[in-house]
């Protein structure tokens, strides 16, 4: 009964442009707020560095380069949501609750009236654009702590084209690499 919904999921998977799992090395290319990064893999003492377009590992030998990319990535990412939490907070006219990441697989952010709010990591991955969507969404929440019409206009006040970048993040999140 369920053989075309299957079916068109499988056709949807194959022609998937970018695979999930990505073990990271020396010349692995990273999706970075609608650009791109090389990984550079040096010997060192498990530090990181960023230069211009590039992520460098500086690895002891046998490190988990994964790690040390996912630790540089969620460095980079927490004032880079914090700054545009400012932005759209100031807009808001409400003071910032506490920001900190998450790793969840299936959320973008959550809002706590007691734990603040949470960025998914990941995000990172995809235009500031779609970040600023997630951003006024969770913000919004600060207001209606719910999905109404309420909460939506309040979004829409915040980013106005919040409907075209939710539909994109629906599609581009399912390119980000797990690393």
């Amino acid at each position: 009964s369920h053989a075309e919904w299957v079916l068109a999921k499988l056709a949807e998977y194959a022609q998937r442009a970018t695979p999930r799992q990505l073990a990271i090395r020396h010349g692995t290319r990273l999706p970075l707020l609608g650009g791109e990064i090389e990984v550079r893999v040096e010997s060192g003492a498990n530090r990181v560095a960023w230069h211009e377009d590039a992520l460098v590992l500086q690895a002891k030998p046998g490190a988990d380069l994964d790690q040390l990319a996912r630790r540089a990535l969620q460095r980079r990412a927490l004032p880079h949501f914090v700054d545009r939490a400012g932005h759209y907070g100031a807009r808001l006219g409400r003071a910032l609750p506490p920001i900190a990441l998450s790793s969840a697989r299936t959320r973008w952010g959550s809002c706590s009236q007691a734990s603040g709010i949470r960025f998914n990591w990941r995000l990172i991955h995809l235009p500031t654009h779609l970040v600023d969507y997630v951003v006024a969404h969770e913000l919004a929440h600060l207001v209606e702590m719910n999905h109404s019409p309420r909460f939506w206009a309040e979004v829409g006040r915040l980013y106005p084209d919040w409907r075209a970048a939710r539909a994109e993040l629906k599609l581009r999140g399912r390119e980000i690499p797990l690393i």
